[in-house]
């Protein structure tokens, strides 16, 4: 038989064998392997796996808040990085249209909006309790939603402002997670106490009318229904259908308890290594009294250094000496951390607080990345929170007649309305100060993207330099510098009795 007829069979008269071959998964993460059996799924909407667990993962975060440093300095960051101590502002820019002066900025409508802007988000103007400045409202809607995933924000019409308009902070626990049915009125589904048409867009929200948790209403308290144009619920979602928010601390909730339980095990433990030296021991349990005893009997030897005391017959000393902290609990308690970091999207050394092994390079390009995720907040709550706020403000406004603009061009000032959220400092401030010149020079920056990048707006800029060389005049001071191009050249220190060449 030729050989071919051996490789592909011909002339044999045996029937060929078909091996069955095991059917190979293209991912590896879908295996159903010995390995894989504790990997539980389930297939659920966003809404269906927030349900039930919405309110625990609520009040566990809350517990964390309020008794975990690590969890609580979190919060901290994200206030002060987000926020920052001046808040995110208003800058008007909306410009004239008239013939002569057409695409000219009208300074005048600009500055009587921001002026009145800065007076109601005073202390008192802004809410209807009165407790809060607009900064606080914005600390406390980060907070939130970092912490609780969500806050609800009722814009409110209020003929005794001088404005005409108010706002209203509301905790979760107002929106009634277990009412879940179709409203026979409207065919609308009510979602985790949100209404919602055929497309998810909400159309009223559906909240207690008194916090239901606090025990003096826990009897009488009822639903109170409210269109949907009244309130901002706000909260981030992470997938497409998702009515409620949840916090940010689900992802790190069970290693944070885990790892403040082992703190507590170990503490105790070095207390009691250090508190304890030992046991006396006897054969019937008794022989040996000691220098005194303690209140429940048990025997107190004193100990001082350099003297040995003899016992008596039949009493031994057994040494008790754990050693604790174990060697592995700083490096097990920085591996924890860091994933506790990473699950809140934040670095290490910002959230543990531990510099010890960074070096420029790291810390730079650590703190480069939070930056990043803290300006995503920035312009969240920008879009989500503080223009749908100024719009509605602005309207009301000029209805109450506090601010004497054509009614007509409300829309026109709202659209030019901007707002600069806080700036971040960098490392190495002269690096980006030259940095900033040769992009001017080159033209790939402008005067505004430098100072959007410090807070500030460009015509505050200008006005600012001009009012200082006005106060130099009237003063009779020559400044030895000009901005945006030097005309004069600055003037050398000399420093009496020095030598030029050291």
């Amino acid at each position: 038989m030729a050989w071919y007829n051996r490789v592909f069979n011909l002339g044999s008269k045996k029937p060929t064998v078909k091996r069955k071959f095991k059917t190979q998964r293209s991912y590896a993460g879908a295996n159903t392997g010995r390995l894989f059996a504790d990997f539980i799924t389930s297939s659920a909407s966003a809404d269906a796996e927030i349900k039930d667990n919405l309110r625990v993962l609520r009040d566990r975060a809350r517990e964390l808040a309020r008794n975990d440093s690590h969890i609580a300095r979190y919060l901290n960051l994200m206030i002060s990085n987000v926020v920052g101590k001046s808040g995110i502002r208003l800058s008007e820019k909306v410009r004239l249209d008239d013939e002569v002066n057409q695409g000219k900025l009208d300074i005048r409508a600009n500055r009587l909006i921001e002026d009145a802007w800065k007076q109601w988000s005073k202390m008192g103007n802004c809410t209807a309790n009165g407790r809060l400045s607009f900064l606080d409202c914005q600390k406390m809607a980060v907070e939130s939603l970092a912490r609780d995933g969500e806050v609800l924000i009722r814009k409110l019409k209020r003929p005794e402002s001088p404005f005409g308009f108010q706002i209203q902070f509301l905790e979760a626990d107002h929106l009634d997670e277990d009412l879940n049915k179709v409203n026979p009125a409207t065919g609308n589904h009510i979602k985790m106490g949100v209404e919602v048409d055929k497309f998810d867009k909400p159309v009223a929200y559906h909240i207690y009318k008194e916090h239901p948790f606090n025990k003096t209403y826990m009897n009488e308290n009822e639903h109170i229904v409210v269109p949907a144009d009244e309130i901002i619920h706000l909260y981030m979602p992470t997938r497409p259908e998702q009515t409620r928010g949840v916090t940010n601390i689900a992802t790190v909730m069970a290693n944070v308890k885990q790892l403040n339980a082992y703190l507590e095990a170990e503490i105790v433990a070095a207390r009691v290594a250090s508190s304890k030296m030992g046991f006396f021991t006897s054969p019937d349990g008794d022989g040996y009294v000691g220098d005194s005893e303690e209140i429940d009997g048990n025997p107190v030897q004193t100990a001082n250094a350099g003297t040995f005391e003899q016992l008596p017959a039949g009493v031994s000393f057994q040494s008790f000496d754990p050693q604790h902290p174990t060697s592995a609990f700083e490096g097990f308690t920085s591996s924890v951390l860091r994933s506790v970091a990473s699950g809140l999207n934040i670095s290490y050394h910002a959230l543990s607080n531990d510099l010890t092994s960074v070096n420029y390079s790291s810390i730079r390009q650590g703190s480069l990345e939070d930056r990043s995720s803290y300006q995503i907040w920035q312009q969240f709550l920008i879009e989500h929170m503080i223009e749908p706020i100024f719009a509605e403000w602005l309207v009301m406004a000029i209805d109450a007649k506090y601010l004497t603009l054509p009614s007509d061009k409300a829309d026109k000032l709202i659209s030019s309305a901007t707002f600069i959220p806080r700036n971040f400092a960098w490392i190495d401030p002269l690096k980006e100060m030259n940095a900033n010149v040769i992009g001017l020079q080159n033209g790939t920056v402008t005067y505004s993207d430098i100072s959007a990048s410090y807070g500030r707006d460009t015509e505050e800029l200008f006005e600012q330099h001009q009012k200082e060389v006005e106060l130099a005049k009237e003063y009779g001071i020559e400044l030895a510098y000009q901005p945006f191009g030097a005309t004069k050249a600055p003037i050398e220190p000399i420093i009496e009795g020095g030598d030029e060449d050291a």
